[in-house]
């Protein structure tokens, strides 16, 4: 196998392996989502497919003697010439190293992001499960219950009359 060709054909495969097609697919909502995450992972796997087949066999050989009998000596040697003096350059990966570092500082921002999140999720649960519960509750609550639980109205409230400020 040669050399681009491997390199090309083992990164699609780890890829492949690494992705969580499952946990992703968990998050999609519509069924428009589902369908086009189905259809992404479809070609991903038809991509990865013939990297696989297409960069895992070496070429075949050519018969150059199969050509000399068909087309002449002379012509032959000179396309064979060609072809062996053919140089495929070395790939150099000159990108990774540039966005390597900038990749794993926005992994460590999205990590923290998502601690934030799920934080601020927990908070926002319990502040609708209150008013669900206030909710439920406020027909038949009495204001010293309510203030009970939001000392601060009392306050503003006890302010208000002890000033005798009634809003006019």
């Amino acid at each position: 196998m040669s050399g681009v060709g491997k390199k090309i054909a083992d990164v699609t495969f780890k890829a492949g392996r690494t992705i969580d097609w499952e946990g992703m697919a968990k998050l999609l909502v519509t069924d428009e989502a589902r369908k086009e995450f189905s259809n992404l992972r479809r070609a991903f796997d038809d991509v990865n497919s013939q990297l696989q087949t297409k960069f895992s066999q070496e070429p075949e050989p050519i018969n150059w003697e199969y050509y000399r009998k068909g087309i002449g000596s002379r012509l032959v040697d000179m396309y064979k010439e060609a072809y062996e003096s053919i140089e495929i350059p070395k790939f150099e990966d000159t990108v990774t190293p540039q966005y390597k570092p900038k990749f794993d500082a926005l992994l460590v921002e999205l990590k923290e992001a998502e601690q934030i999140s799920l934080k601020e999720s927990e908070r926002l649960e319990k502040e609708v499960a209150e008013v669900q519960e206030l909710k439920k509750k406020l027909s038949t609550m009495t204001a010293e219950e309510y203030f009970a639980k939001h000392p601060e109205l009392k306050k503003k409230f006890d302010d208000e009359i002890r000033n005798d400020y009634w809003g006019y």
